[in-house]
């Protein structure tokens, strides 16, 4: 089996800001067994702007470029923690920092994953995180759970296993409600359950809504995964097991979905809406087809060409997303009208089925 496991910053690293040794020994023990046991581990980490700060003696800043170098510092001192761990057990560590753009475009992606297959091939462990010190939009991007959840489907990976500090989803954010419980099995994320997600922590990035959010694009490259504790004992191998309360459950789907539209699916942020008529709900949803002007109905928001945004059929639902190729006051302009009605040198196309993921179908 091959298996993805993301450890998040605030399972792995101290209060202080410093990097947990005893988490991180901990976790390496489980890829170890998990090695022994045939199976291929890639490690997604977090921490190293965390690590950073330590390291500089300063409070944790809100800009994202001194962040960005912060975590340039923080980066060593993390690598060099996985590195003597590893080699403890006579196992070699390959560092792999990668960007959104690595995913995006088609030969960085192809790179990427003969980049993997080599160091998995030499029987190297891969330890990723993002390349924040250099990715211009890499802290803007977000997370490490869904650069976890991109090379789950850059490297066709069996199972994605997020570790965090609680157990897994539960009922209700267990700071408001001591009493929530554990959700084993999500078959589908839906608004009711992210709005119980929780937000970020204090040294962290993510969140359990961000948990959610991977998991899904995980589910859609057809990759299962499970949303556990670090802490707990064997968890690496109880989730690689599916034993029943690891933690929280998202099931695969058949259906294998390309990393470009993944991004464009859950990973970049919308900047509008775009509602369209029944006739082009059809041709996205069922059709394969592109969006055209003259099916948008109505436009929301202030978009420019290549910005995210969402559609929505006549009924208000969200079904799909893409990448814009107008702005959103020529969008407005045009909308409805027909190819011939149009200037001449104006395309038709709105948003081209190649820069479009259907999410949902209509009902």
């Amino acid at each position: 089996m091959r298996v993805i496991v993301k450890i998040g910053t605030s399972s792995l690293t101290t209060e202080s800001g410093e990097v947990n040794l005893s988490s991180l020994s901990k976790l390496v023990d489980e890829v170890i067994d998990a090695r022994l046991a045939g199976h291929e581990v890639i490690v997604v980490t977090s921490g190293a702007i965390t690590a950073g700060v330590q390291r500089l003696g300063i409070e944790r800043p809100d800009e994202p470029e001194l962040l960005q170098a912060i975590s340039a510092v923080g980066q060593i001192d993390l690598m060099r923690a996985y590195g003597d761990s590893f080699n403890s057990h006579g196992v070699a560590t390959g560092q792999v920092l990668v960007a959104p753009h690595d995913f995006r475009d088609r030969n960085q992606y192809l790179h990427a994953q003969t980049t993997f297959e080599h160091l998995l091939k030499l029987n190297v462990v891969p330890v990723v995180n993002e390349n924040d010190a250099v990715a211009d939009d890499a802290i803007r991007y977000g997370d490490n759970d869904r650069i976890a959840a991109l090379v789950a489907n850059l490297l066709r990976a069996d199972l994605l296993v997020l570790l965090t500090d609680t157990p897994g989803v539960l009922t209700a954010d267990p700071r408001a409600q001591p009493d929530a419980t554990l959700i084993e099995e999500i078959a589908a994320t839906d608004r009711s359950i992210e709005e119980v997600a929780g937000n970020a922590g204090v040294r962290g990035s993510g969140g359990m809504a961000s948990k959610l959010a991977a998991a899904k694009m995980a589910s859609w490259s057809g990759v299962r995964t499970v949303i556990a504790a670090a802490d707990r004992q064997d968890v690496l191998a109880d989730a690689i097991s599916s034993i029943p309360g690891t933690g929280t459950s998202v099931p695969a789907r058949d259906a294998h979905v390309a990393a470009r539209k993944l991004w464009i699916g859950f990973a970049v942020s919308s900047h509008g809406q775009i509602v369209v008529d029944d006739g082009a709900t059809k041709a996205l949803s069922s059709d394969g087809g592109s969006l055209l002007i003259a099916g948008i109905v109505e436009v929301e928001g202030d978009f420019g060409p290549g910005d995210a945004v969402e559609i929505v059929d006549c009924s208000g639902k969200t079904f799909a997303k893409g990448l814009i190729s107008l702005d959103s006051d020529v969008v407005d302009q045009w909308k409805g009208c027909r190819t011939e009605d149009l200037p001449a040198a104006m395309s038709p196309v709105a948003v081209h089925r190649d820069d479009l993921v259907v999410l949902n179908s209509p009902e």
